[in-house]
């Protein structure tokens, strides 16, 4: 199985992070010193991907941009002898291949997918990575689902374990463990009421799909909350094609839910050992005031 392009849905507003997000996109968010797209786009190249497919709208252009020179900017790092930024301005405009479509209504997940159709050409498999699911380990998210879809020659999704009363937020499968952490679906179900719930196994924000799954959308009207959700579509992939889903191991962050973000930029920032004794240092006085802090919730590392 021949996997080169990632698509990466950005069209979205964004509703969970305003106002931060009034006028910056969502994904440009920084976590640490790069914005969250970036962390995202760097994960598809360690999975070895080539293409990356940006399915965006008029007023993210933005995300793009940032993937592209600035000649303005590199003149004044260069003039100004700032050798080494000039490199990391310089290797973002070289890491990737970046493609562009518009989602021109926002349909929803699948039907941003289904944006991309064109693009994503012939027989080949592409993976799907979600900006808002952020995942860290020695083998990236994406890659572990990679190795799965070309040895299995199946369409793969990701999973992980969430609490019960968590079900209620997530795509929701049902399946049976063929191997370790490898399940074949028999169902999914998108949201669904916590008593309903057929297992705790959450779909995250990384697949990689065979083009079947453009058949499966199209026959796809509206679901929950009028869009049409991929997950509906997988259902179909399931039952025809085939669908195997892959339990994520590695750190997880949510970008889109406040504390994970905002945990994501102290983890990264611990990891500059320029920052990191400093850091520390700041951030021990605070904990005190922190209320309730033997509650605080911090990101799950999946296994």
């Amino acid at each position: 199985m021949y996997i080169r392009k990632a698509v990466i849905p950005v069209a979205g507003w964004g509703t969970r992070s305003l106002p931060a997000t009034k006028n910056i996109p969502k994904e440009m968010l920084p976590i640490y010193n790069k914005p969250v797209v970036q962390y995202v786009v760097e994960e598809a190249i360690k999975g070895g991907i080539q293409d990356v497919v940006f399915v965006s709208n008029r007023d993210k252009k933005v995300i793009e941009d940032h993937f592209d020179y600035n000649g303005q900017l590199e003149r004044i790092l260069e003039a100004s002898g700032k050798t080494e930024l000039l490199k990391a301005v310089r290797d973002v405009a070289e890491m990737v291949n970046i493609i562009s479509v518009r989602q021109k209504r926002a349909l929803g997940l699948g039907h941003a997918v289904l944006c991309a159709r064109d693009i994503v050409r012939g027989d080949d498999a592409f993976a799907i990575m979600l900006g808002d699911d952020l995942m860290f380990g020695m083998n990236p998210g994406i890659g572990q689902l990679l190795e799965v879809a070309r040895s299995e020659n199946k369409s793969v999704i990701g999973v992980v374990e969430v609490p019960q009363e968590e079900v209620k937020r997530y795509g929701i499968i049902s399946g049976t463990e063929q191997a370790p952490g490898v399940f074949k679906v028999n169902s999914l179900v998108e949201k669904p009421e916590v008593s309903k719930a057929p297992s705790r196994m959450a779909i995250i924000g990384r697949y990689v799909l065979t083009p079947h799954i453009f058949d499966h959308l199209e026959k796809t009207g509206p679901g929950k909350g009028g869009e049409i959700q991929l997950t509906d579509a997988l259902q179909g992939l399931a039952d025809n094609q085939g669908l195997l889903a892959v339990k994520i191991r590695g750190m997880r962050f949510d970008a889109g839910n406040w504390a994970e973000y905002l945990t994501a930029n102290i983890y990264f920032a611990l990891q500059d050992p320029d920052l990191h004794d400093e850091l520390v240092q700041r951030l021990k006085p605070l904990l005190p005031y922190a209320k309730e802090a033997e509650k605080i919730e911090l990101p799950r590392k999946v296994e």
